[in-house]
């Protein structure tokens, strides 16, 4: 007989430890949605300042088939992620590797800080839900849902700062001969040209690949974590998640490239006469047929290298946020 208490109270225990945590109230979900828009904006300029001459060799790497400075300036082609980094530095300079980091910087603080506040907020809602457990949405799904959702609402609300920043990486020569002399005289020179359409162009694909890479960028990322956690029954060590995060952030990166491979391209489109692609799906049938499945994966090493700026990103994130907690800021 008490053989069977026993074992009764250890499955009444096991059930208690595997329920999910109690919703949140609604001023603790504003309060946590404040301290991660701190956290991530303390993270968003610095990372990105370090691996910016990175970002430019992807952006040309990826744009030169649709470059005008290239395809019309009679420039050769660059083959690879080294090789455009030699040739831009004795072309235009050291500093020339920043070009565009302005406007990154200024597009990343609200940009990772968004995402990562939103994501959480996003999850806590979906976890917060009216269903029988009390959760909408729990586990691994609300995780994936979040970052994808985040990542969308973010990118409608930074775009013509996203465009900018691909534009501005993407204009080759020095200072006389360049097309945009900084954010603003690209975003009043489209809009003379193609208006707010013009500044919003590859919006579509854009939302499209950010569902793909948020979605596993912080769904991957945070499911992997509780996993371990749970596993390991305390926080999980320093190193391990920069392991998981470089392993999720690779993956992420490299499964959702073609689909920013094909915005870029897009964006690229605006302020031209006569654009190479009509729609999205033309830009996907154009690159396909026209130069093969390889180029949708171009310049996909140099995002393998900078990937690990955004595994810094997510580690660091919660070390910030931590200290920020601690601190009552």
């Amino acid at each position: 007989m008490r053989e069977g208490v026993n074992e009764l109270d250890e499955a009444r225990s096991r059930t208690v430890k595997r329920s999910p945590p109690p919703p949140l109230p609604n001023h603790q979900l504003l309060t946590d949605f404040r301290s991660d828009l701190a956290a991530g904006a303390l993270m968003g300029g610095v990372v990105h300042t370090i691996v910016a001459p990175i970002e430019r060799a992807k952006v040309l790497l990826q744009t030169q088939e649709s470059n005008p400075a290239i395809v019309g300036g009679g420039r050769r082609k660059f083959r690879g992620m080294f090789d455009c980094i030699f040739r831009t530095v004795r072309e235009e300079g050291v500093l020339s590797l920043w070009r565009g980091n302005g406007s990154s910087v200024i597009r990343y603080y609200p940009s990772v800080a968004l995402n990562f506040s939103l994501k959480d907020l996003y999850r806590n809602m979906l976890r917060s839900g009216n269903s029988l457990d009390g959760h909408f949405i729990s586990g691994a799904p609300a995780n994936f849902i979040a970052g994808a959702a985040a990542g969308c609402t973010t990118l409608i609300l930074i775009y013509p700062l996203d465009i900018a920043h691909t534009r501005l990486a993407a204009d080759l020569g020095r200072t006389e001969v360049r097309q945009f002399q900084g954010i603003y005289h690209f975003l009043v020179t489209i809009h003379k040209k193609d208006g707010i359409r013009g500044i919003y162009r590859g919006l579509p694909a854009s939302l499209q690949g950010m569902v793909v890479h948020r979605g596993l960028y912080f769904g991957g990322f945070d499911t992997m974590k509780e996993v371990l956690s749970e596993e390991s029954k305390s926080e999980l060590a320093l190193w391990k998640r920069w392991l998981v995060a470089q392993a999720v952030t690779t993956s992420a990166g490299l499964v959702s490239y073609p689909l920013d491979t094909v915005r870029r391209r897009m964006m690229m489109q605006s302020g031209l006469e006569n654009p190479m692609y009509s729609s999205t799906f033309d830009c996907w049938r154009k690159i396909y047929r026209m130069e093969g499945v390889a180029s949708f994966y171009r310049g996909a090493a140099s995002n393998v290298f900078r990937s690990m700026g955004s595994a810094a990103i997510l580690v660091l994130y919660d070390e910030v946020k931590k200290f920020l907690n601690s601190s009552r800021l």
